[in-house]
């Protein structure tokens, strides 16, 4: 006879080993990597660079001896260079509204002011208590990556033709109006 057991999901914080905050920059990243309990196990800041992300790689999976696939990590955007190398490394990754990170921010900290570290490990945490109700991102296959990638360079070139446009309107409105 078949028992019929209580197959319940296993709890957010039993599914990782860890839980990381991730402030991303265009030149430099902030990581805070925690345990279940809180306690910090890493903070590192690394370049954006082949080199700063293989030694972010290195000294998770060697120094902490984690599994990428059971970290979490938090991250104030759902897109970009950053969240596609997180994806390629296996982690789990949960975008954070601006708006909540803001106010993750403002519980560890009321001044107000603005640290990469601290923005990393307000994250961290937040994701620790409160990341059982947030959307976990997927990684994109092959083709939609490629879609994106040349999307992205588009909205840029795009962005850059407007800008000249706008200097030339400006040129010739301060020397010669008349042309406008």
């Amino acid at each position: 006879m078949e028992s019929n057991v209580n197959m319940k999901e296993v709890p957010f914080p039993e599914q990782f080993q860890a839980f990381a905050g991730f402030d991303w920059a265009s030149d430099h990243h902030d990581v805070v990597v925690l345990d279940a309990a809180g306690a910090i196990l890493l903070e590192l800041t690394f370049a954006d660079d082949a080199a700063g992300w293989g030694g972010f790689a290195k000294r998770l999976s060697e120094g902490l001896d984690l599994d990428l696939s059971r970290l979490a990590v938090a991250v104030e955007t759902n897109n970009g260079p950053a969240v596609e190398r997180l994806l390629a490394l296996g982690c789990a990754v949960y975008p954070l509204n601006p708006k909540a990170a803001q106010r993750y921010r403002e519980r560890k900290s009321n001044a107000g002011c603005k640290d990469d570290r601290l923005d990393a490990l307000s994250f961290g945490d937040a994701l620790r208590t409160d990341g059982h109700g947030w959307r976990r991102l997927k990684p994109d296959d092959p083709l939609t990556q490629e879609l994106r990638l040349l999307c992205r360079d588009e909205v840029q070139l795009i962005a850059q033709r407007t800008a000249l446009v706008n200097q030339l309107q400006a040129a010739l409105r301060e020397y010669y109006p008349a042309a406008l």
